[in-house]
């Protein structure tokens, strides 16, 4: 048999890669991107909704600020779309300003590189705009790598869920989250309905930003905060409007029914959800995960 052409060769060798590369339609979008190692060098934008999307140009929160450390290396969650970031470093700077005995914060996860379904855990930090901000203050000291796998952070909800533990519970948590939710580009943040408990009682007279804070299952250690669609993101999908009330009636009323708190056993056990498939992404997700 005759050898190929080198130039031949060469094109097929360079269709034969691409088309290795190339995800398929009906692939679990989480495999693909939660291997990705860097983020995709596109300019920065979101894609899609927050549970459904992805993120191009990311760049990277730093482990060490003076007013912030990130938690839980080994996951390289730490990315996010830069008005994320420029978020987290202002709000970290203002925190201890504003909250007496606080350094600075604990930020637990992001998102991945170039955003979309993670491996492990959250259905939405697709798009680079939500983070999970611990409610334990930042120590003093900066914190080894190995400590920030195992570092336990304090859970803010007492043993039978109904209300905050007064044990670990301050003043300085109201400010905390008060002043993140004040930041005109924060689109909502979530909470245990515990800890919303004790700020719609805490708050005082200014109640605007309690609108922001709306109940969700866990996050009974940390707040949730989620960041607006970018001007830059045409193809981001906001979130819902939470409406105009400070979300301190009924609807925080229902999380304490008995059957929410303390759900009887299904009598069928449910079949897992099964995962995104590529297909289901915006189009957009699959250039930002092609993209070198």
């Amino acid at each position: 048999m005759r050898p190929l052409p080198i130039a031949l060769a060469l094109t097929l060798l360079a269709t034969g890669f691409a088309a290795a590369q190339e995800p398929r339609a009906d692939s679990p979008a989480k495999e693909l991107f939660g291997r990705a190692k860097d983020a995709a060098p596109l300019k920065a934008r979101a894609i899609g909704f927050y549970s459904k999307g992805c993120l191009a140009g990311a760049i990277a929160l730093p482990v060490n600020g003076q007013t912030w450390q990130v938690m839980r290396l080994s996951r390289n969650r730490n990315w996010g779309h830069p008005n994320l970031i420029s978020f987290l470093e202002r709000f970290a700077q203002r925190v201890p300003r504003v909250a007496q005995g606080w350094n600075g914060i604990l930020v637990g996860d992001l998102s991945q590189p170039r955003g979309g379904p993670m491996l492990t855990g959250h259905a939405s930090h697709q798009l680079g705009l939500d983070a999970d901000i611990w409610l334990t203050p930042m120590p003093a000291r900066t914190l080894s790598t190995e400590e920030r796998e195992t570092f336990p952070p304090q859970l803010m909800v007492r043993k039978d869920r109904k209300d905050i533990d007064p044990k670990v519970w301050t003043p300085g948590h109201v400010r905390v989250i008060r002043t993140a939710a004040e930041d005109p580009l924060v689109e909502r943040i979530f909470v245990n309905a515990a800890i919303k408990k004790a700020l719609c009682r805490e708050a005082g007279s200014e109640r605007a930003w309690l609108t922001k804070v709306r109940p969700y299952w866990g996050h009974d250690y940390h707040m949730h905060v989620r960041m607006k669609c970018p001007a830059d993101s045409p193809a981001c999908t906001p979130q819902p409007e939470p409406g105009g009330d400070d979300g301190c009636g009924a609807e925080l009323e229902s999380w304490f029914r008995e059957s929410i708190i303390n759900p009887p056993p299904p009598k069928v056990k449910p079949k897992p959800k099964p995962p995104l498939k590529m297909s289901e992404l915006p189009a957009g997700c699959r250039d930002v995960l092609l993209a070198k």
